[in-house]
């Protein structure tokens, strides 16, 4: 049996369990625990689970991810800035800033506080999207979407569609997600443009679903429509969960909410 101490965080709905392991154990937890966890019946429920490990040279802290099927991922923009409010309340970093180092590279954590010197929202520097092949025909279903390939740390497939609400998300995004050309497997952003600085946005995550915000997703998405020349430098992401803001540059910056719901403490079977 093993004590476990968690907080639950989530970022325009976006949410994940944090777990600080600066001492002792800080890989990541097996992955059967993982999914019972982040279970939203039967556990706490997540969308992925965040360890804060210890930093190498120049960090403030590490970031291993697992998503919800416990699996590993690169990064994700909502899940570090959620970290980022743990980390900060543990006493890593400044007080405007945290430098975290993920499988996805190094990214530098600004921080908004409230009144109460409590962290509200944060920005991240999330690196420079690299761009793949356009005007893929992407193929789910019924359906053939028009979509392109970019990576900002972890894989994204950004298909344009009419409206994004009335998109098969769940029976679509695993389809997409699989596909043999995506070796890695792929998160799945489905687009619109509402208007010049505007654009609004469903995701199938990797290893989690459809999820309510994503913030690597927003960033490829942004990215995606900006170098295609149909949006400016400063984009505003209308997800379900709510809104992110991203600005591109040499690299993108994605700017959002945070909100701490609860900790707790568990005994779990980690065997």
């Amino acid at each position: 049996m093993t004590k476990l101490h968690l907080a639950k965080l989530h970022a325009t709905g976006n949410d994940f369990l944090v777990r600080l392991a600066l001492d002792g154990d800080a890989g990541a937890l097996p992955p059967a625990t993982v999914v019972a966890l982040c279970d939203r019946h039967r556990g706490v429920g997540a969308d992925g689970l965040l360890t804060i490990a210890p930093p190498s040279e120049g960090a403030d802290c590490t970031m291993v991810v697992q998503n919800a099927d416990g699996g590993t991922a690169e990064m994700t923009g909502n899940g570090i800035r959620c970290l980022a409010w743990v980390a900060s309340r543990a006493g890593l970093g400044t007080r405007d800033t945290l430098v975290v180092d993920t499988a996805g590279g190094r990214r530098e954590v600004a921080l908004t506080r409230d009144a109460l010197g409590t962290v509200n929202a944060a920005e991240v520097d999330m690196g420079a999207v690299t761009f793949g092949d356009t005007d893929v025909a992407v193929p789910a279903g019924y359906a053939t979407y028009t979509a392109d390939i970019a990576s900002i740390g972890n894989p994204h497939v950004v298909c344009f569609v009419d409206l994004p609400a009335t998109v098969p998300v769940a029976e679509h995004g695993p389809i997409i997600e699989t596909d043999p050309r995506f070796p890695n497997r792929t998160n799945v952003e489905f687009v619109r443009i509402v208007e010049d600085s505007i654009i609004e946005m469903r995701v199938w995550e990797r290893g989690v679903g459809e999820t309510l915000s994503c913030g690597t997703g927003a960033c490829a998405a942004a990215a995606v429509m900006h170098h295609r020349g149909w949006v400016g430098d400063t984009v505003e992401v209308w997800v379900p969960g709510g809104t992110l803001h991203v600005q591109i540059g040499d690299t993108v910056r994605l700017g959002g909410p945070v909100v701490h719901v609860f900790d707790l403490d568990l005994d779990i079977e980690t065997a």
